[in-house]
């Protein structure tokens, strides 16, 4: 396995341990659970999400409640997230999983996004956290955070960048994806915040090429992304150019968080 990114990994989960959020979803391998998260969760913050989560779970308990339940009924429970549309893919889904999959998740990607309202990053949601399966799940913090760690300089959507899911797709790669995901999104939301981020208390800080790389302008080949295992020097002039300023600035652009996951 490639050093730095076992380093990402066992750092991440170290960091998680200890700093973790707690949230009821994250208690499940249930794939019909883990959709309805993140239905809720979609431009949404998690905080706000809780409470509804648990009442919805409460009121339709599995896919097949779901699936008799009354639109109106829906929209009582799902009105309080702010953003009425979401009822029509909870009852979309449901009925979809009940008539054409006998009630049953698959455990493939294709088929997956195949559910109305599951898109990309839910897909790869369920294989991680409930079939144990690894797949490039990249959502825009995740995406910011290997852009900075590794410094692609990508700008604009980076989601599907094809660096990006390269990399994606190794960080994943591990035993426990499940966990892994959640570490990095609370990583992401806590510490590498598009915002400020708090580079200071940052376990990967010695490693990240963020603040101690090359420009973002240069180019860096798919195979080619590894930062150095050594640490900055002691005595290495630690002020920000004038060139990462504008980086920061761009981010803020391109990289708003747009509610949480997971």
């Amino acid at each position: 396995m490639n050093e730095i990114i076992k380093l990402v990994q066992v750092n991440t989960l170290e960091w998680y341990h200890k700093h973790g959020r707690d949230f009821p979803w994250r208690y499940t391998k249930d794939p019909y659970k883990i959709m309805i998260a993140e239905f809720m969760l979609h431009r949404t913050k998690a905080d706000q999400v809780v409470h509804v989560y648990e009442s919805f779970i409460q009121k339709y308990p599995d896919v097949k409640s779901l699936a008799m339940a009354d639109p109106e009924e829906m929209k009582k429970v799902t009105e309080h997230l702010g953003l009425h549309w979401r009822s029509r893919h909870f009852i979309a889904s449901a009925r979809y999983i009940v008539k054409e999959l006998n009630g049953q998740f698959p455990d493939d990607y294709d088929n997956l996004r195949k559910i109305p309202g599951i898109g990309e990053y839910i897909a790869g949601a369920i294989l991680i956290v409930c079939f144990n399966k690894p797949a490039p799940v990249v959502d825009s913090n995740i995406a910011r955070f290997i852009n900075r760690f590794w410094n692609l300089g990508l700008k604009g959507e980076i989601r599907r960048k094809k660096r990006i899911v390269k990399i994606a797709e190794e960080l994943f790669n591990l035993e426990n994806p499940g966990k892994f995901l959640f570490a990095i999104v609370d990583f992401a939301s806590l510490v590498c915040k598009p915002d400020n981020p708090d580079c200071f208390q940052c376990p990967l800080k010695n490693n990240c090429k963020y603040n101690h790389g090359p420009s973002p302008n240069k180019q860096v080949s798919g195979s080619d992304y590894e930062p150095s295992l050594k640490s900055p020097s002691a005595t290495s002039d630690t002020r920000r150019p004038l060139s990462e300023i504008g980086r920061w600035l761009r981010e803020r652009k391109y990289l708003k968080i747009e509610g949480d996951i997971l």
